[in-house]
C-alpha cells in the first residue's frame, strides 16, 4: 500500500504542474469594453472548441477533476 501512495502523490505532483502550466498558457479573458461587441463573437463561435484555445479549455476542465478526485483520495488515510 506504501508503494500505491507514493505513485498517486507522484501522479498528483504532475498533475498539479500540468495544471499550472495550461492555466499559465491561457489568453486573459477580460480585454476591457472593447470584448463586449466584437470578442462575443469569437467566443461563442462553432470552431471555438476545435481552437487551441478550446483544447486548453478541455484539458484545464479534466486536469482539474483528476486533481480534486486525487486530492480527495490521499487525504482518506487508507493507505
Amino acid at each position: 500500500m506504501g508503494a500505491l501512495k507514493i505513485i498517486l502523490t507522484i501522479l498528483f505532483i504532475i498533475i498539479c504542474i500540468a495544471l499550472v502550466v495550461l492555466v499559465l498558457m491561457q489568453e486573459g479573458k477580460s480585454a476591457g469594453l472593447g470584448a463586449i461587441s466584437g470578442a462575443a463573437e469569437t467566443y461563442w463561435g462553432k470552431n471555438k472548441g476545435r481552437s487551441m484555445e478550446g483544447l486548453l479549455v478541455k484539458l484545464t476542465k479534466i486536469l482539474a477533476a483528476l486533481f480534486m478526485i486525487l486530492a480527495v483520495i490521499l487525504n482518506l488515510n487508507v493507505f
